[in-house]
């Protein structure tokens, strides 16, 4: 009789394939909000788990910021305020032994390249992996949805552009009321009907305006939209941001 049941065997002999030092370990900025963060955890561990082997966790260290600090800015000191706290939350994560990071949320990559040049380690951007997997799809045109920031400046448009989509112009009535379905609702855990109506109706505007794919450029929206059965493709920017981390914490190339 086996010392050890034949399934534990297995598992040993999987982890010595995907050694301790085959896992990178990876920096979590979150707590923008904590509804997203808990879904990069579940979903980041999920994946680690089912292509390393099944005891296999991420190494990862997650830093939870008050969202309070970091709530719908606005203007230029707001932001640099903002820089500085993500900056020192980065600096935190690389110190304690980070080897790349994410962020996670789509609006604070407007800090993105002021987060880069303050540490050594790489950022996983978001927008890079949404552009290769529409790229890859094959869609040429767009329609992006998120917070204001996202949807309205250049930061985030001009990521997916230079993967060749082609994005449609931002409806500002849309952004109204996307800004009170995020910070009003999903961003304090609260998902209603009316929300899923409102999407439904805002994603069926886009078909008929000429869009071929929907970017859900805001890390909660997936909480009021189905993913995986709407009139237009959706790429769910979490979904593809943790399938991104979950590859370079395998040390795999490419976003599946």
């Amino acid at each position: 009789m086996d010392a050890f049941p034949r399934s534990l065997q297995n598992e040993a002999s999987k982890n010595a394939r995907f050694g301790e030092s085959y896992l990178r370990k990876l920096g979590l900025i979150g707590g923008m909000s904590w509804v997203s963060t808990g879904m990069y955890y579940d979903r980041i561990n999920r994946l680690v788990q089912k292509r390393a082997a099944p005891m296999a966790s991420a190494p990862m260290l997650i830093e939870s910021l008050d969202f309070r600090q970091l709530y719908a800015l606005k203007s230029d000191t707001e932001w640099k305020r903002a820089a500085q706290v993500l900056i020192e939350s980065a600096k935190r994560l690389e110190d304690g032994g980070a080897e790349g990071l994410i962020i996670g949320a789509n609006s604070m990559h407007k800090l993105h390249d002021d987060i880069a040049a303050a540490i050594n380690i790489p950022i996983l951007h978001i927008a890079d992996y949404v552009g290769e997997a529409l790229k890859r799809s094959g869609h040429k045109s767009a329609a992006l949805i998120g917070t204001r920031n996202v949807m309205t400046e250049s930061f985030y448009r001009k990521r997916l552009v230079a993967h060749g989509v082609d994005l449609l112009p931002p409806d500002m009535a849309n952004v109204e009321i996307l800004d009170r379905i995020i910070y009003d609702q999903l961003m304090v855990g609260k998902v209603t009907r009316d929300a899923e109506r409102a999407m439904k109706t805002i994603i069926t505007n886009k078909a008929q305006e000429g869009a071929s794919a929907i970017v859900l450029a805001c890390t909660e929206l997936d909480l009021v939209v189905d993913v995986d059965a709407n009139i237009l493709p959706v790429f769910d920017s979490t979904r593809i941001h943790c399938e991104a981390a979950a590859n370079w914490i395998l040390e795999q190339e490419l976003v599946e």
